[in-house]
Formats: C-alpha cells, sequence, structure tokens
C-alpha cells in the first residue's frame, strides 16, 4: 500500500512557500519605489512647516502696525521652503531652507534687493527652529547671528540676535511676529498694490503701505 499527498495539495503548498520567499522582496521595492516618488516624506522635511503660510508682519512692541508681507511655501516636491518678503519700508527678501538629511541639519539661504546675503543652518529643539552663522559688517568684522523660529498665538514668531565680539555678548537684531494675512490691517492706511516674485504659478497682487517713521526700523528689516 503506497501513501502518498495529493498532486493538489503539493502544488498549493509551494506556491504558498513562493510566495513567501518573495514578499520581502516586493515589499523592499515597493518602499525603495515609494521613496523615489517623495523623497522628502520623513518626519524631518516637515519641522519647519508651521512656517508655511501667507503672513502679516508686526514688530512684537508695535503689534497693531503692519510692517511687512512675509508668503512661505513648498517647493521642488515639498523639500524646500521658500520665503518671499516685502516690507511696508521697500525692503525685499527671498530665503530658501531645506533640511540637509546628509548631516541631519536645516540650511537656510537669505539674499535681498539690498545685495545682502546669509547663509545660517542648525536644528528644530524642543518646538524651536534655531538658525546661526556668520556675514560681514560694512567695515569686514564677522558678525554672528543667530534666529529663532516658533509658533506663537496661531502664527510664527522669529527673533534675530547679532554679535560682533565672538558670541561672547549679543545684541536684538529684530523681534516680530508673523500673523495669518488679512486684505486690511487696523492701523495702516492703504498704499499701492505690487506684484510678488514668487513664480508664474504662485504669483499674488498684494498690497503695502508707506512705513511709519520709527526709531526702531533695524527691528523691522530682514537682515
Amino acid at each position: 500500500m503506497r501513501f502518498g499527498v495529493p498532486g493538489t495539495v503539493v502544488f498549493c503548498i509551494a506556491a504558498w512557500l513562493a510566495a513567501i520567499s518573495v514578499r520581502p522582496a516586493t515589499r523592499t521595492h515597493v518602499e525603495a519605489e515609494a521613496a523615489k516618488a517623495a523623497p522628502c516624506a520623513a518626519p524631518e522635511y516637515h519641522q519647519f512647516d508651521f512656517w508655511v503660510g501667507d503672513w502679516d508682519g508686526f514688530d512684537v512692541e508695535k503689534p497693531t502696525l503692519v510692517v511687512a508681507r512675509n508668503h512661505v511655501d513648498r517647493i521642488l516636491g515639498g523639500c524646500v521652503l521658500r520665503e518671499d518678503y516685502l516690507g511696508t519700508d521697500g525692503s525685499e527678501g527671498q530665503s530658501f531652507s531645506i533640511y540637509d538629511a546628509s548631516r541631519k541639519v536645516w540650511h537656510q539661504t537669505w539674499v535681498t534687493n539690498h545685495g545682502r546675503l546669509l547663509v545660517i543652518e542648525g536644528r528644530f529643539r524642543s518646538g524651536e527652529m534655531i538658525l546661526a552663522g556668520a556675514d560681514r559688517t560694512a567695515d569686514g568684522k564677522e558678525r554672528r547671528v543667530r534666529g529663532i523660529w516658533k509658533r506663537a498665538d496661531g502664527g510664527v514668531r522669529e527673533t534675530a540676535f547679532t554679535s560682533i565680539d565672538g558670541g561672547k555678548t549679543w545684541q536684538l537684531w529684530f523681534d516680530m511676529v508673523f500673523r495669518p494675512h488679512k486684505p486690511e490691517s487696523v492701523g495702516v492706511k492703504k498704499g499701492h498694490s505690487s506684484q510678488l516674485p514668487v513664480g508664474e504659478k504662485n504669483s499674488r497682487p498684494i498690497t503695502y503701505w508707506p512705513r511709519a517713521p520709527s526709531s526702531r526700523l533695524q527691528y523691522t528689516m530682514r537682515p
């Protein structure tokens, strides 16, 4: 008498074993393809997302007077944060921020219509984005710069400090809070329209106002 296993059962077992053996490879392939499709999907790339928005800027000491319009969006597949800043005094600037996964740091390059360049880097810690770097003063001295961004009452607070003695002492450069943009802001007179240079798809007309005289002019301008 011969004992055996029906051929159908053998075939099913073989198919099951084959599926198990290729499943890890298939999963790895799927994950690799997903990574290619969304290279900046890791949580670290989104630590600065709280800064994305269309903002009105105010000096912290003058919370009702608009001194800037700031638009921050994500570009290049969500990998880069682009800032488009326009002060009511005519100052303009753009910054580009990205998380550098190879070094595990955030990098920002800031440029202005005054020919200024500032490169700062750092990390996100305890709910604050802290970036630091250095540039040169008009007389050639090194000036260290440290900027701090954090959430503040439905908006974002940005505070900057400078040091010209190698970091021994620090002075407040500016202290601003950004709140969601409103078409008409309290305490300012409507001026004229301008166009923010933010690309064809995102270009939008904005209104900005002649800046009121202030002894704190240096605090109303990004570097």
